[in-house]
């Protein structure tokens, strides 16, 4: 595997100042010549603080612009800075930091672009809630008969990618507010080689965007037309394969 140094860990956050406190001293010490990138969405709390605090680069917007704009400007910076390979985690502390490795390895070995971290492919007990259950078992099905290949965990935030990934990433079609089935969909049909690793994964005391009734239906929902547009773009995206 290349040097740490030419990969780059980005952790959008929103609000989440208690857990960073927690999760970048550990990250640190595990990947010390590893940078890290925490994207601050605008947070009315102390994220950004604490963020500065454990001596990590922060990028703050203005105000609150959603998950996908976040990690999107982390895509940028990666690109700006020519790094070679980027994992990207969540900041609740659910994702085992031993699995940044494993999710590496592949693409570093050029056995695929993108490893999506699984949680149903490992042993462990993790069980979502009940509406996130049903959208990921949906999606499941959705992904599988556009793209042909079977992917249990098509809602995963951690993932490891090569620069052709957040190069594609980076671009104007990425969704602003919930990037999970639909990207893949889009990376299918840019030709992009995805690959699933088992990755342990722990249940989250925060709040949920899929919490309650109309919130888990109004993510299907946007969901669902996001794949119906991606579907229609499969042309375009496809004559932009390299």
């Amino acid at each position: 595997m290349k040097s740490e140094a030419d990969t780059l860990i980005i952790i959008p956050a929103y609000n989440e100042a208690k857990n960073l406190a927690v999760l970048l001293p550990k990250l640190k010490a595990r990947h010390p010549e590893r940078k890290i990138l925490v994207i601050d969405d605008g947070s009315s709390d102390t994220t950004r603080e604490i963020a500065k605090n454990h001596e990590v680069t922060v990028l703050s917007h203005p105000f609150n612009l959603g998950y996908g704009v976040a990690v999107q400007t982390g895509y940028k910076y990666a690109l700006e800075r020519h790094y070679d390979f980027l994992v990207q985690m969540d900041a609740d502390g659910q994702h085992e930091l031993e699995d940044t490795d494993l999710l590496l390895e592949p693409v570093k070995q050029n056995l695929c672009d993108l490893a999506l971290g699984s949680r149903f492919l490992h042993s462990g007990s993790y069980q979502p809630p009940l509406a996130r259950k049903i959208g990921i078992k949906f999606f499941q099905w959705v992904t599988q008969a556009i793209t042909g290949q079977m992917l249990t965990d098509p809602t995963s935030g951690f993932q490891a990618m090569n620069k052709r990934v957040f190069q594609i990433f980076a671009d104007r079609h990425f969704p602003h507010d919930y990037p999970d089935a639909d990207v893949l969909v889009m990376l299918h049909y840019y030709g992009i080689k995805i690959r699933e690793m088992p990755v342990r994964m722990y249940s989250c005391s925060g709040v949920s965007m899929h919490r309650g009734l109309w919130r888990p239906l109004f993510y299907m929902a946007k969901m669902c037309l996001s794949l119906l547009v991606t579907y229609s773009l499969k042309g375009h995206f496809g004559r932009r394969k390299k």
